[in-house]
């Protein structure tokens, strides 16, 4: 699952190579903007990648699996800009951007762990 932004055909059919089944959204729009009526019928066998996604997020399914991104992802990024102040990269080079990013995933994580019980979740599984 993938916000708007995110979407290209390389990432469409590099998804799809891994064996995962991708939904990214393909355009913005507003909260308050209606939605077409999904299509009805078979996908056209010529359609493009971008077409192909689109009408998949149209379906009940579709608007379903994406729909948990908000309940998985978003919060994950939010407290880690919030709570743990990690809104901008204090690194410079890609190498050591890419570590802040993992040690902030971590501390994440490992904060959910505490709250959660610590170690004692652990060892009772």
């Amino acid at each position: 699952m993938a916000d708007a932004g995110y979407f290209s055909e390389d990432n469409v059919r590099i998804t799809t190579e891994h064996g995962l089944d991708p939904y990214i959204a393909t355009g913005r729009f507003k909260h308050d903007e209606p939605q077409p009526p999904a299509p009805r019928g078979p996908i056209p066998k010529d359609a493009t990648a971008k077409q192909r996604i689109a009408r998949k997020l149209q379906t009940k399914k579709g608007a379903e699996i994406y729909k948990r991104r908000k309940a998985i992802v978003e919060p994950a990024f939010g407290q880690i800009g919030t709570v743990q102040d990690g809104r901008r990269v204090l690194i410079r080079g890609k190498p050591a951007a890419r570590a802040q990013w993992r040690l902030e995933c971590a501390i994440h994580n490992l904060l959910k762990l505490h709250r959660a019980g610590g170690l004692v979740l652990m060892k009772s599984s």
